[in-house]
């Protein structure tokens, strides 16, 4: 159980462009004030998935907790929405706290460029063409060529994703580790992917890159024209999201993996 302190009573506020999240976050702000993001205990944000992972990101420099209430479309990661209290929820509230991945993609003017992941790290063919891609962990090549729509890293908190509609394995919050999921595998046709150690690192070659390119994305950054894809988690920065009390994150992804 997470117990914030010293007892959380700044809060800030931040809405998606959906109408009902705007409109939630001037009720919200009317009844419990705005310090304003710089001064909050914690963020409150009012959206979907999409939106969290946005906040999470903005929140990098900060590690302000976010307590996310759901006012879009997919709200995995969001809490159900109520103006009542908030304060006595975010103070009893439990707390995720995860590890994005450190992207850093080579493209094809060698020019590098780098990004952090909360969710998942794909790569993606840009073209007609399938991509073909290397796979090497810890310096040694575990797949010389897996022929494909693409492939990606998820995180533990990304593991119902992108990834589990992959196919992927769902990933305990505290499994320690990280899956790596190929999207629309050609050959090998039977490889399902693999689960790595939360130490691992991942690198990407793509091979005939002119003929069949490939576009890395980190969430929502994107790199076109890769070479070289090169991944680890990026132990020193922490994240946290807070849950309701008996609905946690583990709860949740336990939970999904007994859903039709």
């Amino acid at each position: 159980m997470y117990q914030p302190q010293p007892f959380v009573t700044r809060l800030a506020f931040k809405s998606s462009d959906r109408p009902e999240a705007q409109e939630a976050r001037e009720r919200l702000v009317a009844r419990y004030g705005d310090v304003g993001e710089d001064n909050a205990q914690v963020i409150v944000a009012l959206g979907g998935d999409g939106f969290m992972l946005e906040t999470l990101h903005e929140a990098i420099a900060s590690q302000t907790p976010i307590y996310g209430m759901n006012r879009g479309s997919v709200g995995f990661l969001m809490n159900e929405y109520s103006e009542d209290g908030l304060l006595e929820r975010i103070n009893a509230a439990e707390r995720a706290v995860i590890h994005p991945l450190a992207m850093v993609a080579i493209d094809s003017r060698r020019t590098q460029h780098r990004a952090l992941a909360i969710n998942e790290v794909s790569l993606l063919r840009q073209t007609r063409q399938t991509a073909k891609l290397r796979i090497s962990i810890d310096g040694k090549v575990r797949m010389g060529e897996l022929v494909c729509d693409g492939a990606l890293l998820a995180t533990p908190a990304g593991s119902t994703a992108y990834n589990l509609s992959a196919h992927g394995p769902i990933i305990p919050i505290d499994g320690h580790v990280l899956a790596l999921t190929p999207i629309s595998a050609f050959r090998p046709r039977r490889w399902r992917g693999a689960l790595l150690p939360q130490s691992a690192r991942v690198t990407f070659e793509i091979l005939e890159a002119d003929k069949r390119p490939v576009s890395a994305v980190a969430d929502n950054f994107e790199v076109r024209d890769v070479m070289e894809v090169h991944i680890s988690e990026d132990r020193g920065t922490s994240l946290s999201m807070l849950f309701d009390a008996g609905r946690s994150l583990e709860e949740r992804v336990l939970a999904e993996q007994f859903s039709a």
